[in-house]
């Protein structure tokens, strides 16, 4: 049986990624003694801010019928899956799913752990886009994969200058 999702839950599980990567990129500035690299990770994470917010007006503004599953799930089995996927998803903010920055890391080190981040959400926000309607704001996901992958680019070319 195939598993399929309303908008509802995707912008839940985008909103909790976008959430975990603000935080993320919070601690990774906090990890750091360079004050270019402390803004720059503040500033992404108030960019991962501003997608989280984003995902929060679309799940507003769906319609009754958006919200309906089209899967039956009388267990909610479907919404527990897609916590597992956001959990597992290796999302910005993670290197996997329990590790935490230790303060250990080499500033190179965390811009790895964070393009691998960005690489992952935006071929994870490239699938979910598909299960978005028209009506549902599949251009603001699109908008969202423009700017993570802009992120990625913006991380690399840091990670390239150290």
């Amino acid at each position: 049986m195939a598993i399929t999702f309303n908008a509802d839950e995707i912008f839940e599980m985008a909103e909790q990624i976008e959430r975990r990567a603000a935080v993320f990129y919070r601690e990774a500035a906090g990890k750091t003694a360079d004050a270019k690299v402390q803004k720059l990770f503040n500033d992404l994470a108030v960019m991962e801010d501003g997608h989280c917010q984003i995902f929060q007006e679309m799940r507003k503004s769906l319609s009754p019928e958006d919200k309906d599953s089209a899967t039956f799930d009388p267990n909610n089995e479907a919404i527990l899956y897609l916590q597992a996927m956001a959990d597992s998803h290796g999302t910005e903010g993670k290197k996997g799913r329990e590790v935490k920055l230790t303060g250990k890391e080499s500033v190179k080190e965390i811009f790895e752990i964070a393009i691998t981040a960005e690489k992952d959400s935006v071929v994870f926000y490239t699938a979910i886009k598909e299960m978005v309607k028209l009506t549902a704001g599949r251009d603001k996901v699109e908008a969202i994969i423009v700017e993570e992958m802009g992120h990625l680019a913006i991380l690399k070319h840091q990670l390239m200058s150290l």
